[in-house]
């Protein structure tokens, strides 16, 4: 049976890649700590906040918002005191008042400010938020035009993080044997299932899939049996492909694409089939292809009030009109249109920001089974969770409107497996792991 692949941000973590929300947030703070130092001064000033030091020989009010009050900052407000001491020694500690913070950017602040964003979909959630926020008040046009612009500085400066730190950084051509475990999953593999009705993989999907999956599972161990199988799935004979839906934006994918076109250095036996990868929400630098981040819920109660709001402004950042931009949402149609197809989910949260994406892939009549790649915790967390299998499954559900649909296809967390975590790129040779 055909497979779509989804691929999350998880996926790039597993890959040891510092792709995530809290390594973007963190490395923005430690550019503003070594820039304070280079700066050797009382002011720091960018596009997105304005730190400032007050001594108590200055007579100047300012009235801007204290470090404390901010997540994450006390290491910066730490260092700035000390800083201040360096810097300063004729003043001293004793002429030392307090360290201000004014952001520019109030998007920006607000994720600061959230305990509760740990993840990119988090972000996408808390501009849906604010956009719906802007319905509400007066002068809403020039507030919802405000939160665009502020979006879209946070976006860019995303754009810059995983170019610098993650394109440059790492060999994508180079990646330790461990790929294999991964790329395994791509294989079509005879499973001799007619003499085995009890088979974990008959298990993943409804009784009345059986049929339909010995009968393609004979045409391959006959194949196989004659080594023709690489052939027949080249020829057409035997029907296998796998689509990889990427809503990541970096290279991650392209060496399990590859080594699945360029059979060089397989095993003789093994067989691939056809696959592929759309990479949905864009590419780095790629301008046919620009990062689509925004929100993707038009199942939300508050969507319609959007659309009727008459303003093609707050309908800037919903993914949907993104889609239009190149052929990747229809390359995606055109596979699940096409024959019947298991979906594997791996290191994709399936958070409410792709909703109106994943409620047509998983409702689609095509869509016969949903199988979780879930993360495994190296330590069980506080509520004594060992992994997130439950977290991704109860997400799923909420992208399902019809609830018996969904519990027939979830496959259950015993015929599931944790996502591998040591895979691991290369550093470039001109360049090193952060």
């Amino acid at each position: 049976m055909n497979r779509l692949i989804i691929v999350g941000n998880g996926f790039d973590l597993a890959h040891g890649l510092p792709t995530g929300y809290c390594d973007f947030i963190d490395w923005y703070w430690n550019c503003v700590i070594s820039s304070f130092e280079d700066l050797q001064g009382e002011l720091y000033e960018d596009d997105l906040i304005e730190i400032k030091l007050r001594f108590k020989r200055s007579s100047e009010k300012v009235s801007k918002v204290d470090f404390k009050n901010v997540q994450k900052l006390s290491q910066l407000e730490s260092f700035v005191r000390s800083y201040s001491e360096a810097f300063n020694p004729e003043f001293g500690e004793q002429n030392y008042d307090r360290c201000y913070l004014k952001f520019h950017n109030s998007f920006f602040e607000s994720i600061c400010n959230k305990r509760s964003i740990q993840n990119w979909v988090d972000i996408e959630n808390e501009y849906f938020k604010l956009l719906k926020d802007c319905l509400k008040e007066e002068g809403s046009n020039s507030k919802v035009t405000k939160l665009n612009q502020e979006f879209t500085k946070v976006k860019n400066l995303l754009e810059k993080y995983l170019n610098d730190k993650i394109t440059e950084k790492f060999d994508f051509n180079k990646v330790n044997e461990q790929y294999q475990k991964i790329l395994k999953l791509l294989l079509v593999k005879p499973l001799n299932l007619k003499d085995n009705l009890s088979h974990p993989y008959l298990r993943e999907f409804q009784i009345g899939e059986f049929e339909f999956l010995m009968n393609l599972d004979k045409t391959i161990v006959e194949s196989n049996r004659l080594m023709n199988l690489q052939s027949d799935i080249d020829n057409g004979k035997i029907n296998q492909l796998n689509l990889i839906l990427n809503f990541n934006y970096t290279q991650t994918i392209d060496k399990y694409v590859s080594a699945a076109i360029d059979r060089s250095g397989q095993n003789r036996y093994t067989a691939f089939g056809h696959t592929q990868q759309v990479q949905i929400h864009g590419r780095l630098k790629d301008s046919e292809n620009q990062i689509n981040f925004g929100f993707g819920d038009e199942m939300d109660d508050h969507y319609k009030l959007i659309e009727n709001k008459d303003d093609n402004e707050y309908l800037k950042n919903i993914k949907s009109f993104q889609y239009l931009q190149n052929s990747n949402y229809r390359e995606m149609l055109d596979f699940i249109d096409g024959e019947k197809f298991q979906v594997y989910i791996m290191g994709h949260s399936c958070g409410l920001s792709d909703r109106i994406l994943l409620n047509k892939i998983f409702e689609h009549h095509n869509c016969r089974s949903i199988k979780v790649f879930y993360h495994q915790f190296d330590e069980p967390k506080a509520d004594g969770r060992t992994d997130n299998y439950t977290e991704i499954v109860q997400n799923i559900s909420r992208h399902f409107n019809k609830k018996e649909m969904m519990r027939e296809k979830i496959v259950n967390k015993s015929l599931c497996q944790p996502l591998p975590q040591d895979i691991r790129f290369a550093p470039k040779e001109n360049g090193s792991q952060l």
